[in-house]
């Protein structure tokens, strides 16, 4: 009798178990795991928008689905049971009027559909896709402007049937080899770091802190200074202003218990500023608007402490937030924008511009503040629209030597997109600083409207290329390197005085606002690539992250005085990019010695590509071979080769060169002949 049962339960579980195997059944795309979605701002929503409302595309409204914001993706395990995939996309009606996406399903590596060109207000687009056979399904949405912000995308109705086992979400990453710190310890003898040439203006504030690692104290000795200029001795800080124009060819020394080191500095007084990229600290991206005094004091403190300044890093720049704002309901904020006398007015969280400068500059650093010159910044707060000339007597008063100058709201001024009305806001204020008597680095930021690099240098010093750079990964490849892909393209207009600026470095702890933030999701390996990218393409070197929070690793990304000395090269020329295949992206910079700088990257997939946005195998760490060839360079016969990051020679070679590089991981070398 109870083999008899046994046996009966036996059949009849054997018989649940084929009647599930041959029975269809649906599953929602929002009842999977969504935290294995990724998109580039925010979190995926379940039956919401990204936003958190009723998800409506093209005026219809859907109660059932996912909201991402593009770029997103997702992979997803199927076991090779589910039999279809369906649904209605398309841009979600509260997207930005202009955002342009692209959605695709793909399938085992192979596109099983895609949308095509999505804008908003458009109908739904239906899904209907046969998965019979397939393992893994991939679903991705794209941008297709440089402009990442308010591209929301809704998977609507979207559902997996399927017979057998339940799909699961995947993560979709690659277990790669990560580099640990691969940057030396400085030596306890002096070394002085630093550009060999420095721009001013004759009978303009002169303050320039000699970089130099090694033990503390030392003591500082400058030959052949020009006339106007002193040195103290104890600080290693040179101040004053230079009388006549001309070229000094000056020589630095330093020197502590363990020994000394010299280096020469040409001081070019003429009317060229910023001949190599600025480097420094900017607030944004850590404090947004709610920057203070007192940050900017510890941040300058940090940037001393760190040792950040004994690498070149010189700028400590306030971003927006400095002024009163217009119906703010924070009393920080609150008050008149302008005195009687029309003089902009700084917020109570910086009750004394002069003294923060005068801070700052007694640790050999300086200053920079921000504007805009509509009506209102970004954040909404006080602009310089129609008081440029006040504005810029201001900031020069107050001892600022840096001005970035942000659109924003000039676009409710200027009614027309003309080149002229374009140029005309930044040409206005690049004058009046001028007008001075200070020597103010000026920072356009206008997004690449007008192919500013071309005309930019007519107004400022360097000039943004593209929108924000944020601190999100963009997409599979990292958002950093999409920007630098398109930066690249405008490097026949870097030279000294003038430079391409694909916004900030954006690593370590980032996105709060009051400090602490977040800490950003790159991998090591991106790290060092995103580092690198900036060296190579002459970027203005600006970290953005939290000066509280700096740790071992991240100095030993931000502070590598070879790596850096690829950025600040007096040649001034811009990393091109000479090879982006299957094989690796090649970026090459020739440097004034008749060296080059060479950056192997290894980031497989592009864009162009919907498939490379997943890994589709198992068990690859993505490590590849990337080999340089003398054709690459543009040379003939041996060279030799230097690791920058680990600052070791490793030989002579002919022909060509093949290293290891670890996924979304860069190798930068010096080649030399």
């Amino acid at each position: 009798m109870m083999k008899r049962f046994v046996f009966c339960c036996v059949c009849f579980l054997a018989a649940l178990r084929s009647f599930s195997q041959h029975t269809e059944r649906s599953l929602w795309l929002s009842e999977l795991d969504l935290s294995k979605m990724t998109c580039v701002m925010g979190i995926p929503k379940i039956n919401k928008s990204i936003r958190g409302d009723t998800m409506q595309i093209g005026g219809e409204k859907f109660v059932q689905g996912v909201g991402t914001h593009a770029y997103s993706r997702m992979l997803i395990d199927l076991h090779g049971t589910a039999t279809r995939f369906s649904a209605k996309v398309g841009l979600d009606d509260g997207a930005y009027i202009h955002a342009s996406i692209s959605f695709y399903v793909i399938g085992d590596s192979k596109v099983l559909w895609e949308s095509g060109l999505v804008k908003k207000g458009e109908k739904p687009k239906a899904i209907n896709v046969d998965l019979t056979g397939i393992k893994k399904l991939g679903l991705l949405v794209t941008v297709n402007r440089e402009d990442i912000s308010e591209n929301y995308a809704d998977w609507a109705d979207a559902k997996i049937d399927y017979l057998g086992e339940k799909p699961v979400a995947l993560d979709n990453v690659v277990n790669a080899k990560q580099f640990g710190l691969l940057t030396p310890l400085p030596p306890k003898k002096p070394r002085i770091n630093g550009p060999d040439v420095y721009g001013v203006r004759p009978g303009s504030p002169v303050l320039y802190r000699i970089p130099v690692t090694g033990v503390r104290p030392m003591q500082f000795r400058a030959e052949h200074l020009p006339q106007g200029l002193q040195l103290d001795q104890s600080k290693g800080i040179v101040t004053g202003a230079v009388v006549k124009a001309g070229r000094y060819p000056v020589v630095l020394v330093a020197r502590n218990k363990f020994g000394e080191s010299k280096k020469q500095l040409t001081l070019v007084a003429g009317e060229q500023l910023a001949l190599t990229p600025p480097m420094g600290w900017n607030s944004w991206y850590i404090y947004y608007s709610q920057v203070s005094d007192s940050v900017m004091r510890l941040s300058a403190d940090a940037m001393v402490k760190s040792g950040m300044a004994d690498y070149g890093y010189q700028y400590v720049n306030i971003d927006d937030g400095w002024m009163n704002k217009p119906g703010s309901k924070n009393e920080d904020e609150t008050g008149p924008l302008r005195n009687a006398e029309g003089e902009i007015m700084s917020n109570r969280r910086f009750p004394d511009m002069k003294g923060l400068t005068t801070y700052i500059h007694s640790k050999g650093l300086k200053a920079g503040i921000y504007s805009s010159p509509g009506p209102k910044t970004c954040a909404g707060y006080a602009g310089s629209y129609q008081h440029e000339a006040q504005d810029a007597a201001a900031f020069a008063g107050w001892g600022f030597d840096f001005l970035k100058y942000d659109w924003c709201s000039y676009g409710s001024v200027a009614k027309s997109s003309a080149l002229e009305a374009l140029k005309k806001p930044f040409v206005v204020m690049g004058d009046e600083l001028k007008k001075t008597g200070r020597d103010l680095v000026f920072n356009l930021c206008q997004y690449g409207m007008g192919d500013v690099w071309k005309w930019g240098a007519e107004a400022g010093h360097s000039w943004r290329t593209g929108p924000d750079l944020g601190t999100s990964t963009g997409s599979f490849l990292p958002g950093f390197y999409n920007v630098a892909l398109s930066n690249s393209e405008h490097g026949q207009y870097a030279r000294p005085g003038a430079w391409n600026d694909p916004d900030y470095i954006n690593i370590g702890w980032v996105g709060g606002t009051n400090g602490g933030g977040r800490k950003t999701t790159f991998t090591p390996n991106e790290h060092y690539a995103y580092m690198s990218l900036w060296s190579l393409m002459a970027s203005p070197l600006f970290f953005s992250g939290d000066m509280s929070r700096l740790d071992s690793f991240l100095l030993n990304v931000l502070c590598n005085h070879e790596v850096i000395g690829v950025n600040q090269d007096v040649l001034g020329k811009q990393g091109k990019i000479v090879r982006n295949d299957s094989t690796g992206m090649v970026m090459i910079k020739d440097l004034a010695d008749g060296s080059k700088a060479v950056g192997l990257f290894n980031f497989p997939g592009s864009k162009k590509n919907s498939k490379d946005y997943f890994v589709w195998e198992e068990g690859d760490d993505g490590t590849r071979k990337i080999k340089l060839t003398t054709s690459d360079m543009g040379i003939k016969g041996k060279f030799r080769v230097r690791n920058l990051w680990t600052q070791k020679d490793l030989g002579a070679f002919a022909n060509s060169f093949e290293t290891e590089v670890p996924y979304h991981g860069v190798v930068l070398l010096k080649i030399s002949q």
